[in-house]
Formats: structure tokens, sequence, C-alpha cells
């Protein structure tokens, strides 16, 4: 039954496939819903029917009971047709975990765009058995105590690849713009970043769907955070533009997102993450009279304490918050030895705010 909730549709309301079985969204779509052993405890997979074969969006993480789920499924619901291609989204392990597994299991292309496949190639092979000296330096200076920073070197380096099965050697790119002919049906793939440097979404016109992965998701905030690989990236301003160009697609498009349940409603989705984003940086900049650390900054972005567990995306996402005050002259940054923080260049001079209608 349909729900409204916060100006949002879900026209299936808060059910939802049980773990491994499909459920039917839309003529020969059909969504797929696969655990995850993270606090965000499920990821939503799409298939659709290509006429002689199936396409998998997305594959979820590498793990026994994902695997097994999709055993059963190759040999039950999907028995008549092979999979003939496998597109993924992004290089995240719960996009792409069994991706390569199931690419040599099927004998299927994988299709991804050059930035995600490539960073997910350098991660699987990036292991080694101590944390690199940069990367321990790059947390410290965000203001890490000396618990904190050892705590990360004893979990080790490489816990990408723990998660993600090893990858085919190629692929098949998608760009921007590029027309894939899935079953008689036309879809655009629509290239964003911020979450990650090239997420792939997929826009049916025709039967008017969007799959969204994570750039957009209904009742979460996309993670948009700097990481030690590109520390000085302005991934909230890419994300945002992002949103900008998914907002020229219709407002009755049904969003299927990679969390979360299918949605109505993408403009004014877009518009409440945007102002989300925009309060926050509203916080940040008031909060910056005085200098501050990246960790001292965790109160105006969460309003809440952070878990040891969520301590390296919290610091990946403030620094998004005040990379973006930087790049835009509201903010600067002062070393101290090698701790850094922030301050606010003029703290009178509100943060630009989104002109989009809410």
């Amino acid at each position: 039954m349909p729900l409204e909730r916060r100006g949002l549709v879900y026209p299936y309301g808060m059910a939802r496939p049980a773990d491994g079985a499909l459920a039917e969204v839309a003529e020969g779509v059909w969504w797929l819903r696969m655990p995850l052993p993270f606090s965000l405890d499920h990821i939503n997979l799409w298939l659709l029917d290509g006429g002689d074969h199936w396409v998998v969006v997305d594959t979820g993480v590498n793990s026994p009971a994902v695997a097994d789920h999709w055993r059963a499924l190759l040999a039950g619901p999907l028995a008549g047709r092979p999979v003939g291609r496998i597109l993924v989204t992004h290089y995240h392990p719960d996009h792409i975990g069994l991706a390569g597994w199931l690419s040599r299991k099927c004998q299927a292309p994988l299709l991804m765009t050059r930035g995600e496949f490539m960073l997910a190639r350098v991660l699987t092979l990036d292991v080694a058995p101590e944390v690199p000296a940069d990367v321990l330096a790059f947390y410290a200076a965000a203001g890490w105590s000396e618990e904190q920073i050892r705590r990360m070197e004893a979990a080790g380096w490489g816990r990408f690849a723990r998660g993600v099965s090893r990858l085919p050697t190629g692929y098949q790119r998608l760009r921007d713009g590029d027309r894939l002919d899935i079953g008689g049906r036309s879809w655009t793939v629509v290239v964003g970043s911020g979450h990650s440097p090239e997420h792939a979404c997929l826009h049916c016109p025709e039967a008017g769907l969007l799959i969204s992965g994570d750039q957009v998701l209904p009742r979460i905030t996309s993670n948009v955070s700097v990481y030690p690989t590109e520390p000085e990236a302005d991934p909230l301003g890419d994300w945002l533009d992002s949103l900008a160009r998914l907002r020229e697609l219709p407002e009755e498009t049904l969003v299927l997102p990679a969390h979360n349940e299918p949605f109505l409603g993408l403009h004014r989705r877009i518009d409440q993450l945007e102002r989300d984003h925009h309060d926050k940086l509203d916080r940040l900049a008031a909060m910056l009279a005085e200098p501050r650390t990246v960790t001292a900054c965790f109160p105006a972005l969460f309003g809440r304490a952070i878990a040891t567990d969520e301590l390296q995306m919290a610091t990946g996402e403030a620094l998004a918050h005040l990379a973006w005050l930087v790049r835009r002259g509201r903010a600067e940054v002062e070393a101290e030895g090698s701790v850094r923080r922030y301050r606010a260049r003029d703290a009178r001079v509100p943060v630009s705010r989104p002109t989009a209608a809410s």
C-alpha cells in the first residue's frame, strides 16, 4: 500500500522483499535485497529483463551469505536464462563485492565507468601488513588521539580487499550519456560524483525509472567524504553539482535506490538533501569563529556521539564540509605542528544557500 512520508511517496510502502528474494517493481524490473554485515544492514540490487538474458545491477558484498543467495537464485528463479551482463554503479564493496565471482560463474562481462573500475582494481591490490605512515599522519592531522591512531594501526591495511572478490582483468566501459538497450528499452547512463569518483546511475525515460545507486537515497544521505588517497578533494561540491544534474530528470520518476525503499519525489528529495547539507555548512561556519580540529567539528554536523567504528567515516564527512568552505573562501587552514585547524575567514558572511524551491 502506498505511503507518504516527509513529502515522498513510497508506492510499495515500507514493504520489502526478504533477503535473496525477488519482487517486481515495474515491467521487467525486479528488486533483489541482500544482507550487509554493517549497521546499514541491507542493499538493494536490481535485475533487468534483457529478453534472452538477465542484466544484474550491483552484486552485494563478498560474503558467504550473499554468495549462497546468488547460488539459489541462479538455480531457481533465474535458471531459465543466463546472466548476460553485470553492471556495477560504483566501486564500494556492497556494490562491487561479488562482481568478479558472479562474472566468472556466469561468464558475463562487467560494465562500469573507468574511474570506478580502476579505483576498485587499485584498492583490491593495496594490502599491506602495516598502515601507511601518510595515512596515519592524515588522521592525526584531523585531531585523532594517540589511542585512536593505535587502534587503526592494529586493524591493519587492506580492509577493502576483504569485501571484494577477485575482479576480472578487463571490463566494458560505461560513459556518461551512453545508451544501453535492455529488453527493448533504452537506459541512459547518468554519471555523478562526490559519493564516489564516477558513479553510474541508469535512467529509463520510457518506463519513468531511475536506478540511483547511492547518489540519491530517500531516508538517509549519501556518505560524502575526503580520503587520504585525495586529501585536497572537494567531494561535497562534486556531489551537489551531481544532484543539480539529476534535477533535470522528471519529478515523477520512480527512484530505485541502493538503500531504503523505491520512492516518488525526486526533486523534493534533492531539495531536502541540499537543504540539509547547507544547514550543516551554516552551523559549521558559525563554529569556526574559533580554530577547530576536524574532530572538534563533529557536533555541528552529527548532533550525537560518534562510535568508534564510525570515526573514520565521520572524519571523512567533516573534512568534505570543511573542504567545501575552504574552496569557496569561507574558511582557512592553520597548521600547528602535525595538527590542522580550521578557522572561518569571515564568520559574518552566510554560506550560500540553494535556490531551488523546497
